[in-house]
């Protein structure tokens, strides 16, 4: 009976450490402890990350606003959103560092373009064709900066330069039979 008592005590104290370090964790990734960190951080990668994290925030304000059918906040906060992401890759681009050789933070906002990009086109199928156009633009956006960052990834891919174009085949010269007349 005492030995129930101890695990189930232990159960309740490990399930009350999670909950307090998840409402910590959400106390410092709000909006406002965000803008400060990424004020205060010296090292770019950090402060990259962040912006990803508050870029993350942003998406979800902005599919709430969609959602209660404020477009106008909505098309706002995509601006914030994407102002984000595009300060991350900002300062990924002038800590010097090469992202095929140190790709963290890198691969971070690689993976973030993606996610938010899908879930921008997800919300677009769900908004009024006549209020998608902010949500479009940002795709576009978006998609063209995540070639930038895979660019930077990969430099050796010529299949993701964006100045490379293909040259098409040639075509197979015709084969002339011999001796047959």
């Amino acid at each position: 009976m005492e030995r129930k008592r101890g695990s189930g005590l232990a159960i309740c104290l490990v399930a009350l450490a999670t909950m307090l370090a998840g409402l910590c964790a959400q106390a410092r990734d709000n909006e406002a402890g965000l803008l400060q960190r990424i004020q205060s951080e010296q090292n770019p990668v950090k402060k990259a990350k962040d912006e990803i994290k508050l870029a993350q925030l942003k998406l979800a304000q902005v599919q709430t606003a969609y959602s209660q059918g404020h477009a106008d906040t909505g098309a706002t906060l995509v601006g914030a959103m994407v102002d984000a992401l595009k300060a991350s890759w900002k300062f990924l681009q002038e800590s010097g560092r090469k992202a095929s050789k140190h790709p963290d933070g890198f691969r971070d906002l690689d993976i973030a373009l993606r996610e938010n990009v899908r879930r921008l086109q997800d919300l677009g199928r769900t908004v009024s064709y006549f209020d998608r156009a902010p949500l479009n633009n940002a795709v576009q956006q978006l998609d063209q900066e995540r070639e930038e960052v895979l660019h930077e990834l990969f430099p050796g891919d010529k299949t993701r330069n964006l100045d490379y174009a293909p040259q098409p085949p040639e075509p197979p010269k015709p084969q002339i039979p011999t001796g047959v007349l």
